[in-house]
């Protein structure tokens, strides 16, 4: 493999092309036959960092809203925490009580007469 050699000046040049907006890196690389990752590099070496970086300017409601957003989500984990231990303490008195019926979690659960009460069924006076 050929190792090339290139000037600090002819670096530059191309550096100043890039970040001029005269070409795109890939231009450049095309126009004086250089490697894309090279002539990248060298923007970033020695350019003025303006290059490839995105700068984003929040606004003062922008950053309300997401401090609000950030604040909202943390009670919202909080709360489905909290749910979490209380089903697991469910759970745990259910099964303290099936032992002291002498009865299966299952069993427990299971309904009397065979079916499910969905709220639909009929009065049972009629």
């Amino acid at each position: 493999m050929k190792v090339i050699r290139y000037s600090h000046a002819f670096k530059m040049q191309l550096v100043r092309e890039v970040e001029g907006g005269q070409r795109c890196a890939w231009q450049v690389c095309q126009k004086y036959d250089v490697g894309n990752g090279t002539v990248l590099r060298w923007v970033r070496q020695f350019g003025r960092g303006q290059y490839g970086k995105v700068i984003r300017v929040e606004k003062p409601e922008e950053i309300s809203q997401l401090a609000r957003l950030r604040s909202e989500l943390r009670r919202a984990k909080e709360a489905l925490a909290d749910t979490h231990m209380e089903l697991a303490l469910e759970r745990a008195y259910l099964v303290e009580a099936c032992e002291q019926l002498h009865q299966t979690v299952e069993g427990f659960k299971k309904k009397p007469g065979g079916g499910r009460c969905t709220g639909r069924s009929k009065p049972m006076g009629r």
